[in-house]
């Protein structure tokens, strides 16, 4: 019964901030991990509604004996503070997609606290196809000044091995 009223709690609570966020939605996210180079900023709306990651109303779970390899997202959303566009943190997580099930680590709110901050949830696994495609994407894109710069050497080679000989 004290669970449901919390949770009922929460809910309410969070309202008036999904309606003071555009559409319900974070306006992006940061993400750090591993094979990312800096952190990586998405403003898919697949991946920037409050249940994306993890659905906090199926409760905690025990901690995962080996929840793999995970990522640290940083929930953002902006205000206009004197016409001038202001990021601001709203929560943190880390997600762990790679186990069978996937895991999210609720660390909390970036200002405040609640009764969900610091435990396991199970993974919401429609988090999984868009996140690993932005992944992806991000991964060609460091490939492609890699790429340019061996077109490059190989073009300088050519030409220096078919120069005339003097």
């Amino acid at each position: 019964m004290i669970k449901k009223m919390t949770l009922l709690l929460f809910v309410v609570l969070l309202i008036p901030t999904s309606l003071a966020l555009a559409e319900g939605n974070f306006d992006y996210i940061i993400v750090k991990g591993p094979g990312l180079q800096g952190e990586l900023n998405l403003t898919n709306p697949e991946l920037t509604s409050f249940l994306t990651f993890a659905d906090f109303t199926q409760g905690a779970i025990d901690p995962p004996a080996n929840p793999g390899e995970g990522y640290e997202i940083t929930r953002v959303y902006v205000v206009m503070e004197n016409e001038k566009p202001d990021p601001t943190a709203f929560d943190q997580l880390y997600y762990y997609p790679y186990s069978d099930d996937g895991y999210v680590y609720y660390i909390g709110l970036a200002k405040g606290s609640s009764e969900y901050d610091r435990k396991w949830y199970e993974a919401n696994l429609s988090a999984d196809a868009p996140f690993r495609a932005a992944l992806a994407a991000r991964a060609r894109v460091n490939w492609v000044p890699f790429a340019v710069l061996i077109v490059i050497l190989a073009v300088f080679l050519v030409a220096y091995y078919r120069k005339p000989n003097k």
